[in-house]
């Protein structure tokens, strides 16, 4: 295989890597601005698999950015080989592969200015009527799922708090039961693919 070549599948495999090890973070964002919630956790069994991914990205882009910047050779009489690039060899190819592998790669950490603050404001009329319900959720594996489970969540009324943790694999919610159950925030939950654990 031709050095020409073996570059070129190099950056290629950089740019899938880079994809590949954002792809449990990026489906959340994308259901949030398609509206289709329950597709959100497809991917979420990749996360393991997400520092190799992040490491063959770096050597595949690293080892393209070795061809490009090595020494030209030089043919039989001593002569450089001077032909024109193909646009895979560029300079400019080569920076926009990096670059936007290295936005898909850190996409988990900013993830969350896609979701919209959609917190209301909760007049609470009566106290006894708040609750604070801890929900085992299953499938969260970053920020953003934590994100999308707390934007469905403050879609009811009578949210007044949502804390959602990728960590521990809950979802607290404070709300008032005069104005949305239980059941009603396991359903939004459940929604956006991501399941509530019922022990």
């Amino acid at each position: 295989m031709s050095t020409k070549k073996t570059s070129k599948n190099a950056a290629y495999t950089g740019l899938f890597a880079a994809i590949a090890a954002s792809s449990c973070c990026i489906p959340p964002v994308i259901a949030l601005i398609a509206g289709v919630g329950g597709s959100a956790s497809a991917l979420s069994w990749m996360e393991p698999f997400r520092p190799y991914l992040i490491g063959l990205a770096i050597i595949a882009i690293g080892y393209a950015w070795y061809n490009y910047l090595k020494p030209i050779n030089a043919d039989d009489c001593g002569c450089e080989i001077d032909e024109k690039p193909k646009w895979f060899q560029t300079k400019g190819f080569l920076i926009g592969i990096t670059l936007f592998a290295a936005i898909s790669i850190s996409f988990p950490y900013y993830s969350h200015i896609f979701y919209p603050n959609n917190k209301k404001e909760v007049v609470i009329v009566n106290q006894s009527n708040i609750q604070t319900v801890n929900f085992d959720v299953e499938g969260m594996t970053c920020a953003s799922c934590e994100q999308h489970v707390t934007h469905a969540v403050n879609e009811l009324q009578g949210i007044v708090n949502v804390a959602a943790s990728f960590e521990k694999a809950n979802a607290k919610v404070e709300f008032d039961d005069s104005k949305t159950t239980k059941e009603d925030i396991e359903k939004a939950i459940n929604s956006t693919g991501y399941k509530v654990i019922n022990k």
